[in-house]
């Protein structure tokens, strides 16, 4: 694959990713918990039937002889699956995606604490405009008050849950981890995290009230938001370097406060803007610099 299609294809991802805040907005009957376990019983069937086409039965076997880290990496996943639809349910589109776009430079803190790499000045900087952009909007929220303060606090559990989940993979990855096939771990945990997510939210859901008309768009955010890019975005990690598949997911803070604010009227309040741009322009200069750093010292060593 070229390097300009796999851009292409990490940006229909974003795109993909993205239109879970719009088409939530649209659903009649569905609540928050339910919302939850109908797209991770979606999630799970669409990845079952993906992962059984693609790597035939020995995919199930292996499973079964998973160790513990591929099983803590699929509660790392549980908790981003449910956290997020819950906090979209709480509060808007908009909070919740600027707070989630935080998860980069919580994973870099997570990996200086926790594994001890050093983080380079930029990544500092980065980490102080980025929490000055979070704090004002929490701020914010929190004189408001109501359910949009308690849907930015859930949304919090999402960065913290993915820190904490690449973390565990970065180590596996320089210890005792199999890096020969990062890409059936990796997908392991995600069907392991919506079968938990599901589990978790069925009797939180009970009784069920989706009626025809949600139900097909709760399978369209299993199927289409969450399990064809989880297999594409692991796909492309082959491909196009971590540093730039960082960058290029920014774009779904953007895209997803679009589509809220154009297919359902949900505009971005003020400190949405504020703060998100500061976590915006945080992320992208640390992004940018890191991948002008690694080509200036490629070239370097050629």
């Amino acid at each position: 694959m070229t390097h300009s299609r796999a851009v292409f294809l990490m940006i229909l991802v974003t795109l993909m990713w993205s239109i879970a805040g719009v088409v939530t907005r649209q659903l009649h009957a569905a609540a928050s918990f339910e919302v939850t376990f109908w797209r991770s019983a979606f999630t799970v069937l669409a990845l079952s039937v993906g992962l059984t086409l693609l790597r035939g039965g020995a995919w199930w076997r292996e499973l079964l002889r998973a160790r513990w880290p591929l099983w803590a990496s699929g509660v790392c996943w549980s908790v981003m699956f449910t956290a997020f639809m819950i906090a979209i349910t709480l509060t808007t589109v908009a909070n919740v995606l600027v707070t989630l776009a935080i998860g980069p430079l919580v994973t870099a803190v997570f990996a200086r604490v926790l594994l001890q790499h050093r983080l380079p000045r930029r990544t500092w900087v980065a980490i102080g405009v980025a929490g000055i952009g979070i704090a004002w909007m929490f701020g914010r929220e929190m004189q408001l008050g109501g359910e949009a303060f308690a849907g930015m606090a859930v949304a919090l559990a999402v960065p913290v849950a993915g820190a904490s989940n690449w973390t565990l993979l970065q180590h596996l990855a320089h210890g005792d981890g199999d890096p020969d096939q990062p890409a059936q771990d990796m997908l392991g945990a995600v069907w392991i995290g919506a079968v938990i997510s599901s589990l978790f939210a069925l009797p939180l859901a009970w009784p069920l009230r989706a009626s025809g008309h949600d139900l097909t768009l709760l399978a369209l955010l299993g199927v289409v938001q969450l399990a064809i890019p989880c297999l594409l975005v692991v796909w492309l990690t082959r491909v196009l370097p971590g540093p730039e598949i960082a960058l290029l997911a920014l774009l779904e803070v953007i895209f997803g406060t679009a589509w809220a604010w154009l297919g359902a009227g949900e505009a971005p309040g003020s400190a949405a803007l504020s703060g998100g741009t500061l976590v915006l322009a945080a992320l992208l200069g640390n992004e940018l610099l890191a991948l002008h750093g690694r080509r200036r010292a490629a070239s370097v060593s050629r």
